[in-house]
């Protein structure tokens, strides 16, 4: 087993900046003079509240959030959202429009079929979502009670390049797992944004929760506690035991996200490194190819694959010699997937990039 460290290009749990890991393995044993790990201090206590308030304001700084939005720590990650957000959106209404643009949407679509009727707006499914269509079909009447879509779909490398635009009327609810903190966001143009942290943004356990407080009275009498959007944000995300390690993680990230120059230098960086590979894709005699519409292509997961697909496997084995990991495809889809998450340094794209090149040139 190697001692040292690789390159994670995987999609999540994903690589994590390291200045936060060592600043975590200072404070592991004794977190703020505590004489204790923050693993195990009380929720209930100053230090750990404080923790919970600094990570909450923070986040409010990187994305401008406005007075009228609470920020939410929740655990059951972007999946226990695909079913909270109908429990606590849907209110007396029975449908909810959805984009279903990939894996995660499809997924948040099947799963709000247990709770009322989802419409579907687009369905690029039959093109294995590879581009989104311009033919959108809303429901009509104010009968929707959202709009509901992924902004970055990670399994397949869809990203919507803006805010998509639907009914003025529309609650607009997006899962942002994957390029949370990567650009800025308007969240005033957003009914509810959710992100997993274990992507871009932490580590497994905490899912982060937006939402505007007019919003808070519509969930349903079956809504579980723990998912209920308007109790968890009464008590400061702390009305049961939160994932308080994953909350620390989380509150270092946003912490160096902000020491980095915030979301806009994350988006300068992203563009820059993502570029970097399409370059290699494109002007490859086509031997990569991306096979998503150019228009809709991901700046953080990046699929590819190789004209002679017996290639895939040996481009994932030989990268990983040269310390570069977590190559493959989704094993739905198969082929290669590089994810540029804000903890992939410039220099560590680099090295994908030529090693890309030298790989073309050698099985051309």
């Amino acid at each position: 087993m190697s001692t040292e460290r690789v390159i994670n290009f995987g999609a999540g749990p994903a690589a994590l900046p390291e200045s936060v890991l060592l600043q975590a393995q200072k404070e592991l044993l004794n977190y703020k003079g505590s004489g204790r790990s923050l693993m195990e201090l009380s929720h209930r206590s100053k230090l750990y509240e404080d923790l919970n308030q600094k990570a909450e304001n923070d986040l409010r700084k990187l994305l401008n959030i406005p007075n009228n939005y609470k920020v939410i720590f929740l655990q059951g990650g972007g999946t226990g959202q695909f079913a909270a957000v109908p429990l606590n959106l849907l209110g007396d209404k029975s449908v909810a429009d959805y984009l279903i643009t990939g894996v995660w949407s499809k997924k948040a679509y099947q799963e709000a079929q247990k709770y009322c009727n989802p419409h579907m707006v687009v369905n690029m499914e039959k093109v294995n979502f590879t581009t989104v269509s311009k033919e959108w079909n809303f429901t009509s009447d104010n009968q929707s009670a959202y709009v509901y879509y992924c902004d970055n779909e990670t399994v397949n490398g869809v990203e919507f390049p803006s805010i998509p635009t639907v009914p003025n009327s529309s609650i607009l609810v997006s899962d942002m797992s994957s390029n949370f903190l990567s650009r800025p966001v308007d969240v005033s143009k957003y009914g509810l944004i959710f992100a997993g942290a274990q992507k871009n943004s932490g580590i497994s356990g905490l899912t982060v929760v937006i939402v505007r407080d007019d919003l808070l009275d519509k969930s349903k009498k079956i809504t579980p506690t723990v998912f209920e959007y308007k109790i968890n944000s009464e008590n400061k995300s702390l009305y049961n035991t939160p994932p308080t390690f994953s909350v620390y993680i989380a509150a270092l990230t946003f912490e160096w996200v902000l020491s980095q120059g915030g979301v806009e230098a994350m988006q300068r960086l992203s563009e820059a490194k993502s570029q970097m590979i399409y370059d290699v894709v494109n002007n490859s005699k086509d031997f990569y190819k991306c096979p998503v519409d150019q228009a809709w292509r991901s700046r953080v997961n990046i699929p590819i694959r190789i004209k002679d697909e017996k290639l895939e496997s040996l481009f994932v084995q030989e990268a990983a010699k040269q310390n570069m990991v977590e190559l493959a495809g989704h094993r739905s889809v198969g082929g290669i997937r590089v994810s540029l998450y804000n903890a992939i340094t410039l220099k560590e794209t680099e090295k994908l990039r030529d090693f890309m090149k030298e790989f073309a040139e050698k099985h051309q």
